[in-house]
């Protein structure tokens, strides 16, 4: 299958390729023209300009954009609908705004012109590996360029199917998923940025307290040192990874399941009972270092066996330090409609 690549950076590049690899045509833009000859080299067809590109490309034309979410990623979708005619696809790979998609959509909608999200997972490691895909877009379009995302997408590989699946109909087994209408794909990769990052910050915390379980703010018998690596390793080993989950469901006290350690994570993290005051929020984690994803977990989880809403204090769970982060803000703001209040995130989006 044909389609046009705009935007050869490390993902872009390495798709490109990946597509290449598999028998599909590519015909490559980007700013840099070493890039391009780059790419050129290796089998794909080389474009000066959006419109030379465009010009290349035999319709129903589809390309696709790999360059920065928002200003970098409008003014090239303006610019490719300024050329391209019905029946032709656009699919924006990047991480662009889910509500933007959904504007981007409407608005080519009335030239006939098929708008796709893509949120693409994968980094520098999915021209060998793949690249997970949540798809959001029209049937027609989406089906008509499955080839591609066949192609990007991992497949099932030597995994294990999940029981039941296999009686189940769709492509989630393969790595890549129709999440629905516009929008869809951009949103549920905007979540899933979320949890990695949120488990990644929940790690990088925990190690952090084990680093500094020598403190001496501690009391002089709970002071440990620690092998932090063999730690990681020993966590590496236990049960495929799964060793949050296996050891943190149930404390046998009341002879039933207690769902995801309450009250293990109450006297390991609280010496008590947690109450539900501001100043409890603050504690530091082990009273000796700020714990933010792992402090704020027992709250989330205790409202979840209430059967509260587990999420109604989320935006307390982001922190937006330093530069990179008025974007997550303005995103949280616009979604839950106020700004997030100190939380946890270090890690820009």
């Amino acid at each position: 299958m044909q389609m046009g690549m705009v935007g050869l950076g490390r993902m872009g590049a390495n798709m490109t390729r990946r597509l290449m690899r598999g028998g599909h045509k590519l015909v490559v833009s980007d700013l840099s023209a070493d890039a391009v000859k780059g790419l050129a080299s290796e089998g794909a067809t080389g474009s000066g300009s959006l419109e030379d590109l465009i010009g290349k490309l035999t319709p129903p034309r589809a390309v696709w954009i790999m360059v920065p979410a928002g200003g970098p990623t409008e003014a090239t979708v303006q610019k490719l609908a300024a050329h391209l005619q019905a029946g032709d696809a656009i699919i924006d790979g990047g991480n662009s705004y889910f509500k933007d998609d959904v504007r981007r959509a409407n608005q080519l909608k009335g030239k006939g012109i098929h708008y796709i999200d893509v949120g693409t997972s994968g980094g520098v490691w999915g021209l060998d590996r793949g690249y997970c895909m949540m798809i959001g877009g029209p049937d027609e379009a989406v089906k008509r360029l499955d080839p591609i995302f066949k192609t990007l997408a991992p497949g099932t590989g030597d995994i294990a199917r999940t029981p039941g699946r296999e009686k189940l109909p769709g492509t989630a087994e393969e790595g890549y998923i129709h999440c629905g209408p516009s929008g869809s794909g951009h949103f549920v990769k905007m979540v899933h940025n979320g949890i990695e990052y949120g488990i990644m910050q929940a790690y990088a915390e925990g190690f952090d307290i084990f680093k500094n379980a020598t403190s001496k703010e501690l009391p002089e018998d709970i002071r440990y040192d620690l092998n932090l690596p063999d730690i990681a390793e020993v966590w590496r080993r236990g049960e495929r990874g799964q060793f949050v989950v296996a050891r943190l469901d149930g404390d046998g006290s009341d002879g039933k399941s207690d769902a995801l350690g309450i009250r293990r994570l109450r006297a390991g993290f609280r010496g008590g009972p947690l109450d539900d005051s501001g100043s409890a929020r603050r504690s530091r984690a082990g009273g000796c270092i700020d714990g933010g994803v792992v402090c704020a977990f027992p709250f989330q989880a205790d409202a979840y066996v209430r059967r509260e809403n587990a999420f109604r204090d989320a935006p307390e769970i982001w922190r937006t330090r330093g530069s990179g982060h008025e974007e997550i803000k303005h995103r949280w703001s616009l979604v839950v409609g106020r700004p997030p209040k100190a939380g946890l995130l270090t890690t820009n989006y």
